[in-house]
């Protein structure tokens, strides 16, 4: 990875976010338990059991579960930018930094469909017998192969456009 230029020319930017309904029904439901809690026992005064949990701990458990979690899941984006000194990649909030892979790195890309749940167990930051996987949402993507033979999948709503403008980019560079 180099370090990058922020003013060098961006010929492809795209930021994805968690789409998936089945995902979102967990974070809610996870989360609706907490509020539940919090509203009977802290707001109500009334015991949510029999042996009920100390009112600090249900407070710490709804800051976490009811209010952190959603607001962390909610957080979460994949931002992908293809410049004119490589990729630039940032998985917020867990990178504070674009990642930058320069073209110098890489020794091909293709657009891929894959399977993510069975190549790289599901979304997000991902390590699989396929390489790393940064995906948020959908099943296609662009499959770097790194000098090193090292792999990369940077899973994309876009890819046909994201592969152009590496190839653009990268045309540029030499």
């Amino acid at each position: 990875m180099s370090n990058g230029n922020k003013y060098s020319k961006t010929y492809f930017k795209e930021e994805q976010r968690f789409r998936q309904v089945w995902l979102w029904a967990i974070v809610i439901l996870t989360s609706a338990f907490p509020w539940v809690g919090m509203i009977i026992q802290i707001i109500l005064g009334q015991k949510v059991e029999n042996n009920p949990a100390p009112d600090w701990i249900t407070i710490l458990i709804w800051l976490v579960f009811g209010i952190g979690f959603p607001v962390l899941f909610y957080s979460l984006r994949l931002i992908t930018e293809v410049r004119q000194d490589g990729i630039h990649l940032k998985f917020s909030p867990f990178h504070r930094k674009f990642q930058i892979y320069s073209y110098d790195e890489i020794e091909s890309y293709a657009v891929k469909a894959y399977k993510p749940i069975r190549e790289f167990g599901g979304w997000g930051i991902r390590y699989g017998l396929s390489g790393k996987a940064y995906n948020v949402y959908g099943k296609k993507g662009i499959q770097i192969i790194f000098r090193n033979k090292k792999k990369l999948l940077i899973g994309s709503q876009k890819a046909e456009e994201f592969y152009d403008a590496i190839y653009k980019a990268s045309s540029h560079n030499k």
